[in-house]
């Protein structure tokens, strides 16, 4: 593996979030310039981070396509690999089960 592909993870979680936290503080400025609504009461706590989610999750989807891909392909084998033990595992407990049938 590349050094590019094995750090795949990390470069698209930091990416997210990085989207996330330029979402939040354009959210935030606009709260503060009086654009959108600070909420009701004291939610604003609550109102500004949910805000920033929503308008970075379809930007994340849609930004990252290729980062995601690299990392699915980073973690495919090793799902496949994960898969291949359990069901290696399942197939042996059935063949216990059926010895302690007979």
């Amino acid at each position: 593996m590349t050094a590019a592909k094995t750090n795949a993870t990390i470069r698209y979680t930091a990416m997210r979030f990085g989207i996330f936290v330029l979402c939040f503080a354009f959210v935030a400025l606009l709260v503060q310039f009086g654009i959108l609504p600070k909420g009701l009461g004291n939610s604003n706590f609550v109102w500004v981070p949910l805000l920033a989610i929503i308008i970075s999750a379809p930007l994340s989807f849609v930004l990252l396509r290729k980062q995601r891909d690299a990392m699915s392909e980073q973690l495919a084998p090793r799902v496949d690999q994960a898969k291949a033990r359990l069901d290696a595992r399942l197939e042996s407990n059935r063949s216990q089960e059926d010895g302690a049938l007979q």
